[in-house]
């Protein structure tokens, strides 16, 4: 295996670890609610903000993660509840209103970390690099530790949804919406959990994307497009569509980058063309 082929490999997939944070939230999200919410690009980007101002303050990473995580999920809750909640059941004002919501984070990010890009300092326990064994390549220890933590994030989703209480009832949300408020199960709180946890993991994975990448002006619709392209691909509201999705996505970017740089976004847009032309709903995506 070529140096070039071994290394467009690897940082596929961890482009796909990032993506797959990033757009495990939206799917959750869209899952129950149907909505497409066009501000997670902006949690993506506040997260990571956020994250670094802490971790300034402090000098301590995973402590710039949770309150980044935390605070757009603070966030995700305030929109929802006050926002998004009024307009219930109409998809074109919520879409306006995330949009709407996105464009204002986007400016007062502007406002308060101006718009020199910025890069979050890798902590000094993931520093350095390693051998990868069988292919024998040195790569950073920090996008080895971006897929296992992807992979937490997969058994934790799979573990809460298959296994709580909660996570079956938004399952049984997904799967008949009308049948679980006929039982008396409270939506609205329903809708306000699952859109803190989407706005939380948004939040992660701007800390760790920022790590791992950089921070600036345009990289929450850079994101935010990477994300939507995931979850067309894999289909709205499928955890595992959302795996499948990443990685696609994620090695087709990172082998047209390497190989033909003039051709990249054409490479990442066919698949999207193809798929939806097939199959509109996703490859594990359900029919509405």
């Amino acid at each position: 295996m070529s140096l070039l082929i071994g290394m467009s490999f690897l940082n596929g997939l961890t482009l796909a670890a990032l993506l797959f944070i990033t757009a495990s939230g939206l799917t959750l999200s869209f899952s129950l609610m149907r909505v497409v919410n066009l501000t997670h690009g902006a949690f993506y980007l506040a997260g990571g903000y956020i994250g670094l101002t802490v971790l300034k303050a402090t000098g301590n990473w995973a402590l710039a993660v949770l309150l980044g995580g935390l605070f757009t999920a603070v966030l995700a809750l305030v929109e929802e509840r006050f926002l998004l909640s009024w307009a219930r059941g109409n998809d074109l004002i919520e879409t306006l209103i995330s949009l709407s919501v996105a464009i204002i984070i986007g400016d007062l990010i502007l406002v308060v970390w101006g718009g020199n890009p910025k890069t979050i300092a890798i902590p000094k326990s993931l520093g350095g690099a390693v051998v990868i064994p069988v292919i024998g390549i040195i790569y950073p220890l920090y996008r080895i530790f971006m897929l296992g933590l992807a992979i937490f994030i997969i058994l934790g989703l799979w573990v809460f949804l298959k296994k709580t209480n909660l996570g079956i009832t938004i399952r049984a949300g997904v799967d008949n919406f009308h049948m679980v408020s006929a039982l008396g199960i409270n939506v609205t709180r329903l809708f306000t959990i699952v859109f803190g946890l989407s706005g939380g993991l948004a939040g992660i994975a701007g800390v760790v994307g920022g790590t791992f990448m950089m921070l600036g002006p345009g990289e929450d619709w850079r994101i935010l497009l990477l994300t939507l392209i995931v979850i067309i691909i894999g289909g709205m509201g499928s955890l595992s569509g959302t795996i499948v999705g990443a990685l696609i996505t994620g090695l087709i970017y990172s082998f047209a980058t390497a190989f033909i740089p003039q051709f990249s976004l054409f490479f990442l847009f066919l698949p999207v063309a193809i798929i939806l032309s097939i199959r509109p709903q996703g490859l594990f995506g359900k029919e509405a």
